[in-house]
């Protein structure tokens, strides 16, 4: 029996409902694959880890994570935090930066029974996690951002090789077990630098893997390519910023932002994570969409099943996809996507056609 120890941060708003979700499909599906479980450690985070530990991300949870195979994160309401937390790293700010989680990996795919506003797509961006126009992680000490005088406000951009490298693998390899096809979006016509360095790495590191198409597009160009032809991308390669906006535009061009998952990753460490926010203005309604959050989780086992070489994990995660797809296929949605179904009864849905 292989037992994989996954973190559980349920986050704040709609993320106990949507993590409580993602938990109960786990623990069904795993008990339809011999061999296979998990076994869950919750751990505080966000207004939990405040109030029982004074931190939005407490030491306890830290150490205790180093000690998970991965972890599933819901989301943060960071802006309703006190003041003094609010001039800290966000909690996926922190961990992304403190473990160097450093590829945040954003599927966007039409699904069957969901109306996608581009019809046919499916694409995967590989956003650069650890540095760029953030100024809350692209510094070893202090802050990427000033202000000289109450009117002028500096930010600093940092583009590294090594980031640009390591993100590049990242995504050539991604790209070699799909259609062979990399787009790398930037702006070196206008930061010629920076971006420049960016674009210029990546097409190095693309050398390396001769049978994978390049190309590249300017990030006001590939916004507009996106909603005209989004199916004809693959994989895309971006910095930190425009790797998070272009993710939610793929997001709600294939569906609804609710549906879109991601995984941030290192070498060997995982946290999976829906790209979407807390929803705090639904918290609580059970109304919430669990399925960014549960796809997160897929990618996650996926992602350990690949690191571990265990075929079990890889036939619980195709279990789970393939009965979150049947549910909506079968018209059992919640009401972001004009369905009436409950997170609990999307919930039960799932674990039924499992």
């Amino acid at each position: 029996m292989a037992t994989y120890k996954l973190g559980v941060l349920y986050g704040d708003g709609i993320g106990p409902e949507i993590v409580q979700s993602t938990v109960e499909v786990l623990q069904a599906a795993a008990e339809h694959v011999e061999g296979t479980s998990f076994d869950f450690v919750e751990l505080p985070m966000g207004w939990t880890g405040i109030q029982e530990h004074g931190e939005p991300i407490p030491a306890i949870t830290k150490d205790s994570l180093v000690t998970c195979h991965g972890w599933i994160m819901g989301p943060h309401d960071s802006s309703a935090y006190p003041p003094e937390h609010q001039a800290k790293r966000n909690p996926s700010g922190e961990l992304r930066h403190h473990f160097d989680l450093y590829a945040n990996v954003r599927p966007s795919k039409a699904i069957a029974g969901v109306k996608s506003l581009v019809g046919e797509a499916d694409m995967v961006i590989f956003r650069e996690n650890t540095e760029g126009f953030y100024p809350d992680r692209n510094m070893y000490a202090g802050s990427g951002e000033y202000m000289v005088n109450p009117e002028t406000a500096i930010v600093t951009g940092v583009f590294t090789k090594k980031a640009a490298e390591r993100i590049a693998h990242a995504a050539f390899r991604m790209a070699m077990q799909r259609r062979k096809k990399v787009t790398i979006v930037h702006k070196a016509n206008v930061i010629r630098l920076g971006y420049g360095l960016f674009l210029n790495t990546c097409r190095e590191v693309g050398k390396l893997y001769p049978e994978v198409q390049v190309e590249d597009y300017h990030i006001d160009a590939m916004a507009a390519h996106m909603v005209r032809r989004a199916k004809d991308f693959d994989v895309i390669v971006t910095t930190n910023m425009f790797g998070d906006i272009l993710s939610d535009l793929a997001g709600e061009l294939v569906g609804s932002l609710g549906l879109a998952p991601s995984i941030n990753t290192n070498d060997h460490q995982a946290m999976a994570q829906a790209a979407h926010g807390s929803a705090p203005d639904i918290a609580g309604k059970n109304i919430a969409n669990p399925v960014g959050e549960l796809l997160s989780a897929v990618m996650l086992v996926d992602w350990l099943a690949s690191r571990h070489e265990d075929h079990g994990l890889h036939q619980l995660a195709r279990k789970v996809e393939n009965a979150i797809m049947k549910t909506m296929y079968d018209g059992i949605t919640t009401r972001d996507l004009g369905g009436e179904a409950s997170t609990t009864e999307f919930t039960k849905a799932i674990v039924e056609r499992l």
